[in-house]
């Protein structure tokens, strides 16, 4: 399995970015996506889920009502939109897929490959 990440930069406070990432290496669509983000001197953290169907989406509280994910079973591209952006938001966002086939994206637990990492950061 091979995600690549893209699409992070440096934003002002209050702005928006869009993140993609592209996966390869299996059959796209039978599988949950999420991102998750880790800044300096902190532990990863779960930031969105969504299911293999893009029915089901899941969120932290501190990005819920800013960030959206979304997917295309088309294109193999699963999307993060953020949006208010602010300086905590700053961190090396990563997509991420479930091990198994047909989940929900909602137990970080069950997220078993990752890809590079992109950075985002925010200034106030």
């Amino acid at each position: 399995v091979q995600l690549q990440a893209s699409g992070g930069g440096l934003v002002q406070a209050g702005g928006s970015l869009r993140l993609s990432c592209a996966a390869s290496g299996r059959t796209f669509s039978r599988y949950a996506m999420g991102w998750f983000r880790q800044a300096p001197g902190k532990e990863r953290e779960f930031v969105a889920g969504i299911g293999w169907g893009g029915g089901s989406t899941y969120y932290a509280d501190p990005v819920k009502g800013r960030f959206t994910i979304s997917r295309d079973n088309v294109q193999n591209t699963v999307y993060l939109q953020m949006g208010s952006l602010k300086p905590e938001d700053t961190a090396v966002y990563y997509c991420a897929t479930e091990g198994g086939q047909f989940g929900t994206g909602r137990n970080r637990n069950e997220f078993r490959y990752w890809g590079q990492g992109t950075q985002v950061t925010v200034s106030s």
